[in-house]
């Protein structure tokens, strides 16, 4: 074996290692995510007297404001990210995740738990330094199939993660959250070992320009980078669309289908599995035959079907053939970062991310309200306009606006986007 060859054996294997904590980092957090998903809105219950309507008000307070803290954070850690490396921004957050655990485990009010909530989305932001690990690190013909893994242990952890709360929260509703709170300082000692810093520091701008390392300076970024304008609006409308099934998917099938809560665990059990499968074995392949490009209208395209499925469903019968469709939606995502990073220099990458962090906040702001209040009014009017579906056509249409607009600017850029 030749040195050079050794060499790259090395990097490949470091490379290897690297992701291998990216991968558990994503796991680990989207468990400690997942795991307080059953109880949350018992615990705001609890805290708010036992009154389901102020409970139920307070709860889309903590989900609007968690999606807020995304969009105005996310371009911060990107920016701290490209300045001082994916390795501390990283392993902060985890850290601040450990911490913001045990505050909530403890919190004595319901201000208290709202205040923890704050700190539980600027944490979350962590995502998008995690992605600019991964464009770090892996060649730009292999980076689909990466982020694809990724996805797979978001899909793994919230399988694993609302289980786990649900069995523990019966126990005490405190319980979950010392259980996010042990997996997150696992996972922080864990990378304060073995975790690499991915971006060395000739690769790492000068200075942080802080008037663009806010919300609306990363909008301003992708607006203003014309190769990565339209494929933004893309991943808007992908994360628009998808927000629709946490917001109403529970009162949808209990409305239409009488589905109890146990029919409700499969079907999140079969929608999780299929998914992962699709995101940890099939992006791989699928993207080296038809490239990013084919990737991404083939995920808007199953999406947009699968949504309309799922809307028009007479009966949970049909509604259960839409999973599988739904879970080729999973190509959309891979493919898009695959050829938004391959437009932006390693300098940039933590920069890209957390705008695309940005556009998740809005979605996950915004969804919430819109879905919420379109099913209200279907559900309000079901006598005279049959359509207890239509938040979800609302969707399969955003899925089908993304086709079309794909159709135009997902192409592979034949050189780099100009950064200013």
């Amino acid at each position: 074996m030749t040195a050079i060859e050794s060499d790259q054996g090395g990097r490949g294997g470091r490379r290897r290692a690297a992701f291998g904590f990216i991968f558990a980092a994503a796991l680990i957090n989207s468990i400690s995510f997942g795991i307080v998903i059953p109880i949350l809105p018992n615990l705001i219950k609890a805290m708010s007297g036992g009154d389901t309507a102020a409970a139920s008000t307070w709860n889309a307070l903590f989900a609007s404001v968690w999606g807020l803290m995304q969009f105005v954070c996310g371009p911060v850690l990107g920016a701290l990210s490209d300045r001082y490396g994916r390795r501390p921004v990283l392993l902060i957050s985890i850290f601040g995740l450990f911490g913001d655990f045990l505050f909530m485990a403890f919190a004595p009010t319901l201000g208290w738990l709202f205040l923890g909530r704050v700190l539980n989305g600027i944490t979350a932001s962590s995502f998008s330094t995690a992605n600019a690990y991964v464009a770090d690190i892996a060649p730009p013909q292999g980076r689909a199939r990466l982020f694809g893994l990724l996805g797979s242990a978001f899909g793994v952890g919230f399988i694993i993660g609302p289980t786990l709360g649900g069995l523990l929260g019966e126990h005490n509703l405190r319980l979950p959250f010392l259980a996010g709170a042990g997996l997150c300082l696992i996972n922080g000692l864990y990378g304060l070992l073995v975790l690499p810093e991915s971006l060395p520091p000739e690769r790492r701008p000068i200075r942080i320009a802080w008037a663009r390392a806010n919300p609306l300076g990363a909008l301003d970024f992708l607006r203003r980078a014309r190769g990565l304008r339209g494929l933004a609006s893309v991943s808007l409308f992908q994360q628009l669309g998808f927000n629709v099934l946490p917001t109403i998917f529970v009162l949808y099938t209990g409305y239409r289908y009488g589905w109890t809560p146990r029919t409700l665990g499969f079907v999140f059990m079969a929608t999780g599995a299929s998914q992962i499968f699709v995101q940890a074995v099939l992006v791989g392949p699928v993207v080296a035959r038809i490239g990013e490009r084919g990737a991404v209208l083939l995920g808007a395209a199953m999406g947009s079907l699968a949504f309309a499925i799922y809307a028009f469903a007479p009966n949970g019968l049909i509604y259960l053939i839409g999973i599988p469709i739904y879970a080729m939606s999973g190509f959309l995502q891979p493919g898009l970062l695959g050829l938004m990073s391959a437009r932006i220099d390693a300098t940039h990458q933590g920069r890209l991310q957390g705008a695309l962090q940005s556009l998740q906040g809005i979605a996950s702001s915004l969804a919430p309200s819109f879905f919420g209040l379109t099913f209200a009014w279907a559900v309000r009017h079901d006598r005279t306009v049959h359509l207890p579906g239509l938040p979800i056509l609302a969707s399969s249409a955003l899925f089908a606006l993304a086709f079309c607009v794909s159709l135009v600017v997902a192409r592979p850029s034949s050189g780099m986007v100009e950064v200013s």
